[in-house]
This record gives structure tokens, C-alpha cells and sequence, in this order.
């Protein structure tokens, strides 16, 4: 799938934001990067598929929380991953 941008609004720039992840971080992770993406299916509704994605921006390891609308990414949640999460992400990478 070709991403055409990001969706960011009122609702959830903050939440992302307020684990100190900037937008340029989130947006550079899925592409610049060697992102991991997976189904969120604990989170997934009928309503809406969610994704998390897995990567590292300048050496930082970060998790997104996200959905796909159309072409864009609206990244839900965003935090920077606990060093055992970054153990394990870079023995599946």
C-alpha cells in the first residue's frame, strides 16, 4: 500500500505526543525506516482495523499504535519501547 500522509488532528496528536515522541519521529519511522508492522487485534473493532508498528528513528526503538484511513496513517498511540521490548524487537528484525 502506498502512504500519501498522516491524519493528525486534535484527538490524537496528544495522546502520541505525550510520551515526548515527536510527529517528525512517528512520520520518519514508517518512512524512512525498516518499520515491523502487525494486526492490533486486541484493539481492532468493527469499526476500525488497528495495526502497531515496531521500528527506530536515530537510534531510538518506537511503538505506534495506528489505523489506515484510505491512503493515510492515523497514528493512535505513539511511546519509545522499554529496553526489554527493544530486545525483542531487534531479535525479530
Amino acid at each position: 500500500m502506498k502512504i500519501t500522509g498522516f491524519n493528525w488532528d486534535k484527538g490524537n496528536w496528544p495522546k502520541c505526543g505525550k510520551h515526548g515522541v515527536s510527529r517528525e519521529e512517528i512520520e520518519r519511522l514508517f518512512l524512512d525506516s525498516e518499520v515491523l508492522i502487525a494486526p492490533d487485534v486486541k484493539h481492532t473493532t468493527s469499526d476500525e482495523c488497528r495495526h502497531i508498528a515496531a521500528g527506530q528513528v536515530d537510534g531510538r526503538a518506537i511503538f505506534v499504535a495506528f489505523a489506515f484511513r484510505g491512503s493515510l496513517i492515523r497514528p493512535i498511540s505513539a511511546r519509545y519501547m522499554h529496553s526489554k521490548e527493544v530486545k525483542n524487537y531487534e531479535k525479530g528484525s
